[in-house]
């Protein structure tokens, strides 16, 4: 690749990804702020930070954890790089580096999207109104989404596009499964009790899951099944499974259709990700450490997003430096 289209390719890299944590943290906040009114809604709101791994980041802004203050983190905060605000900027300030190569639909889109929640006070993220601007948030990202898949022009930067989608989706699934696995695990008096169901219920609309799990368990919720299937169905789009079958079929695409060198190093961390995905089951994961599991393949899908930047980017993979070669 020459160093102008490694720079575009990277920038669309970005671009998808950083849609794509927009709109699943809207999704989170949503369902958060629903789910969380039950006698465990502090420990809800504060599982939020623990996905993102920002405690250290909001206590320095925040004293607790309430819904205010990490609506206000997550959605308004352009200091806190992991807040919607902040992907969304990031986001447009590599279209705007894909300008000679989008198409004027993506660009206006998400031009207008960055401007109307530049516009956001803090009244519109006060709980009550979090339902309405979490639905704006994903309307306009889901336009996005289908904008890009109807006018982006189908070249390498189509690949790109939908490897950081891809790997973004992955990332995020085993995050959201972790924390509530792992950290906010029940007592065994409350395992199976209405609390515990109603936040494996989040868990599934978090990853926009329900209706899909719903089709293959119309009745009962356990653990093992809801963990399962975000993991494992590979008729799910969000899940591990089906991410990580596509994130395999792009490099092999990039690589025979394009001739493009490199990407081997990607290719054996994708394999490493299917091996560990087609070797065990669910009961067997749980057994012997779903968190350490999770663990895993969040590390892989770090190796996969290493290796891609250094073998198609010319450069290792540094998410503080997107935005400043993006301006």
């Amino acid at each position: 690749m020459s160093n102008l289209l490694a720079r575009y390719a990277e920038a669309i890299f970005w671009m998808a990804r950083y849609m794509e944590r927009a709109e699943n943290l809207a999704r989170i906040i949503d369902v958060n702020e629903t789910f969380a009114r039950d006698r465990q809604g502090a420990r809800n709101w504060q599982a939020i930070i623990q996905i993102n791994a920002d405690e250290q980041r909001f206590m320095e802004r925040h004293l607790t954890a309430s819904a205010e203050a990490v609506a206000q983190f997550y959605v308004l905060d352009a200091q806190n790089p992991t807040s919607i605000i902040s992907a969304v900027r990031y986001a447009r300030e590599n279209a705007r580096t894909l300008r000679p190569l989008i198409s004027t639909e993506m660009w206006t889109q998400i031009n207008v999207f960055h401007n109307r929640l530049k516009e956001l006070t803090p009244r519109d993220v006060m709980q009550h109104n979090l339902p309405r601007l979490c639905a704006m948030v994903k309307e306009a990202c889901q336009t996005h989404t289908g904008i890009t898949e109807g006018t982006f022009y189908r070249d390498q930067g189509w690949y790109f596009y939908q490897l950081g989608k891809c790997i973004e989706r992955a990332d995020q699934t085993t995050r959201l499964l972790d924390i509530k696995y792992h950290t906010l695990l029940p007592t065994v008096e409350e395992v199976g009790s209405p609390v515990d169901v109603s936040q494996w219920n989040a868990v599934l609309r978090s990853a926009a899951g329900y209706h899909a799990f719903r089709r293959i368990y119309p009745r009962g919720m356990t653990p093992a099944a809801v963990a399962g299937f975000l993991l494992f169905n590979e008729s799910f789009p969000r899940s591990v499974a089906t991410c990580a079958r596509q994130i395999e079929g792009l490099l092999v695409r990039l690589k025979s259709h394009y001739m493009l060198q490199g990407g081997n190093t990607a290719m054996e961390q994708v394999d490493e990700i299917m091996t560990a995905l087609h070797a065990q089951n669910i009961d067997t994961v749980i057994r012997s450490g779903l968190h350490e599991y999770l663990d895993l393949l969040q590390l892989r899908l770090g190796n996969v997003t290493g290796a891609i930047s250094t073998s198609f980017f010319g450069q290792p993979a540094m998410e503080g430096q997107k935005q400043s070669q993006c301006g």
